[in-house]
């Protein structure tokens, strides 16, 4: 009878702990996310204040626009590391262009040379079937290189910076919130809706999760492979206008790095790099919780390159977990 109840009691724990394995599994990186604000709000007063947290929260618009266009790419089962070099470009381009031929034209002469930038990576990946890392990790050099050319190696200002309306994308203000936030969480929206409420949306899944069934279904993967570097090409370009309306200027290598931020903050957000799986509203957290972590650590006085350490240890265990909550478990995911 003891035997008995010692194996049911045995049976109960192992179920129990199989359950907090497989939550940990899927919602380990908010559980880290809550103990690092803990932690620095008691090391921090200045941590938990309003202007902090609005702070913070403008200063990732950029990154989060980024990654709305690079969550789509990724649930497409592709990748996207040209998008750092590709907001060097733009904001330099609109940058430069703006006293030339004015703001409305430097913007949409932007938006047509990120595009056609777009395109040429989903040609590449979509069409003619390259590997997504490859190509884009060759783009990311190449667009760097005619950044460079194209500036001569200077960095670019605007000279009447308090005469232009071009200042309103990066500084300005609606209903007291910052313009940046608005157009983050407005393209935020409209692209979770697609994502989930529409057949483009429907097929963009089915094309990461599946491409061969993809194909059988008679869904066309080049075309919308093509269709999601437009899109991750359209939002570093808006990007590009608020940190160049922010700042109105621009050095020639402003977005260097920016590439493994967005990913990052991707993946965090319970985007799996396999494809197939994702959510716009997800990756918003991931780019606030990684903004947040960067934020303490500034606070509590670490230099600048500790978050750099801190982003590829938050990048390991983001995949680690992604791997693990595939399994439904934790500990020996890797076995």
């Amino acid at each position: 009878m003891s035997d008995t109840i010692s194996e049911i009691k045995s049976g109960g724990e192992a179920s129990l702990a199989k359950k907090y394995s497989q939550l940990l599994a899927r919602q380990g990186i908010l559980v880290a996310f809550v103990l690092f604000l803990v932690v620095f709000s008691i090391f921090s007063d200045r941590f938990l204040s309003t202007d902090n947290f609005m702070t913070v929260i403008r200063q990732a618009s950029i990154i989060g626009t980024i990654a709305i266009g690079v969550t789509i790419v990724v649930i497409g089962g592709n990748l996207d590391l040209s998008v750092g070099s590709l907001l060097s470009f733009c904001t330099v381009l609109v940058v430069d262009l703006h006293d030339k031929i004015g703001p409305t034209g430097a913007i949409g002469l932007m938006l047509v040379f990120a595009l056609l930038i777009g395109a040429i990576n989903g040609y590449l990946i979509g069409y003619l079937k390259l590997n997504s890392l490859i190509v884009t990790l060759g783009m990311l050099s190449a667009i760097q290189g005619i950044t460079l050319i194209y500036t001569g190696g200077q960095n670019v200002d605007i000279q009447n910076q308090e005469g232009t309306w071009f200042a309103f994308f990066g500084r300005g203000y609606l209903w007291g919130i910052a313009v940046p936030v608005l157009i983050f969480l407005g393209l935020a929206l409209i692209a979770e809706f697609v994502l989930k409420a529409t057949t483009y949306g429907r097929k963009v899944f089915s094309v990461g999760g599946n491409p061969a069934a993809a194909v059988f279904s008679g869904l066309r993967r080049n075309r919308m492979v093509f269709s999601t570097y437009l899109l991750s090409a359209f939002t570093t370009a808006c990007a590009a206008i608020i940190l160049g309306s922010r700042v109105m200027g621009s050095q020639n290598n402003v977005g260097q790095g920016y590439e493994l931020l967005v990913l990052a903050g991707v993946i965090l957000g319970g985007t799996s790099l396999l494809g197939g799986s994702g959510s716009i509203t997800r990756t918003i957290i991931g780019v606030l919780i990684l903004s947040f972590i960067q934020n303490g650590l500034l606070l509590l006085g670490y230099p600048y390159y500790a978050q750099w350490l801190v982003t590829w240890a938050v990048i390991i265990l983001a995949v680690w977990l992604d791997i693990a909550s595939t399994r439904g478990k934790i500990f020996t995911s890797f076995s």
